[in-house]
């Protein structure tokens, strides 16, 4: 089970839970994958306005699994199922950034 105060989010690939966190280590991971779109800022901007794109998504999301002790890559989610669909993904890597970037009790659930 995650923990949000630890800034935990479940997921499920395949029927499997798995606990993603953005680490230090995890963050630095996803600013290297996304540095030429304008950095870890620009993707924060780009989910609070809703103009996120299937990459950032994926980026967010294999960066927390990695942070949560997943050995994956990006490459091993091309044929997963990732319970909810793509819209729960887009919620869960949302979910990851505000509570890597937010004091545990101030907007984070």
């Amino acid at each position: 089970m995650a923990n949000p105060w630890a800034g935990e989010v479940e997921l499920a690939l395949n029927g499997q839970r798995h606990v993603a966190k953005l680490t230090l280590g995890a963050l630095a991971e996803l600013e290297a994958e996304i540095g030429e779109t304008g950095g870890m800022i620009a993707l924060v901007e780009r989910f609070e306005a809703g103009r996120f794109s299937s990459r950032d998504v994926l980026a967010v999301i294999v960066a927390g699994l990695r942070g949560g002790g997943w050995q994956g890559c990006a490459g091993d989610l091309r044929s997963v199922e990732i319970a909810g669909g793509p819209v729960e993904a887009a919620r869960k890597a949302a979910e990851l950034l505000a509570r890597a970037f937010s004091v545990p009790g101030e907007g984070a659930a």
